[in-house]
């Protein structure tokens, strides 16, 4: 839409300038007649009395048509240059629309390509198909057969690759990958859960070592508090080599 906005604009300065080149070479061949018939006698000059200071000249509508005619002469030297622009301008505008074309009904085709719409493999009988195809399709303007024809053929040149890329392979493709997704995450899950389990293990064994510890230490406590105890009680003390705790009474 943007680009037929653009090629109507363009061509309406395209209108008006050739309408201003036109009024232009009229107005030189106008002028350059009036002078030359003027100066053969046919036509009387220009009558302009131009008036300087004090004094007037009366040659100076002479001057004038004279100056006139010869900007207007040089002017047309530049008219074949803007006419060669003009038609340039003119080809990549027609260029510019017609490539935007093909490539809109290109996408068009090329999406019911992937969607399985084509069923002819013979190149002939798979061109005209989608020449047909484009031909009814109803988001499509009018559009030239030569348009019609390139867009066909350019489909019909990549059907392999709307084949492998295909609608229903890509959802296929992209139902596998969200299946591998969901694996991933339950697996990230998995090890979230067992972190958070080894973690509180360890914590645990942490704990039990340090009750372990707190045993050990306030068993060697009473011992020691014992082995203090025993000789008023008239035992012996143990001995410390590995051998059994035997406690003895002492002879009296």
């Amino acid at each position: 839409m943007q680009e037929r906005r653009k090629s109507a604009t363009g061509w309406v300065k395209s209108a008006i300038q050739g309408l201003s080149i036109m009024v232009i070479a009229v107005l030189a061949i106008a002028a350059s007649a009036a002078t030359i018939a003027a100066i053969a006698g046919v036509l009387p000059w220009l009558n302009l009395p131009v008036t300087f200071g004090e004094t007037t000249y009366a040659w100076g509508g002479v001057v004038v048509q004279s100056v006139v005619t010869l900007i207007l002469v040089a002017l047309c030297f530049f008219i074949p240059s803007s006419l060669r622009v003009l038609q340039l301008e003119r080809s990549h505008r027609d260029f510019a629309i017609t490539m935007s074309d093909v490539a809109e009904a290109y996408a068009l085709c090329h999406r019911a390509d992937r969607e399985g719409v084509f069923q002819m493999s013979a190149e002939f009988d798979s061109i005209k198909e989608r020449i047909r195809f484009l031909a009814n399709h109803p988001e499509l303007p009018e559009l030239e057969h030569s348009v019609i024809e390139a867009a066909a053929e350019m489909s019909h040149t990549s059907r392999e690759l709307a084949e492998i890329y295909s609608d229903e392979k890509v959802a296929r493709a992209r139902n596998f990958l969200t299946q591998r997704q969901e694996e991933i995450e339950r697996t990230q899950k998995s090890i979230s859960e067992a972190h958070a389990t080894t973690a509180q293990l360890k914590r645990w064994y942490d704990s039990v070592d340090v009750e372990e510890a707190t045993v050990r230490s306030q068993i060697q406590q009473l011992e020691e508090r014992l082995a203090e105890l025993l000789p008023d009680l008239g035992f012996e003390r143990p001995r410390k080599e590995g051998k059994p705790k035997v406690y003895a009474v002492a002879a009296e």
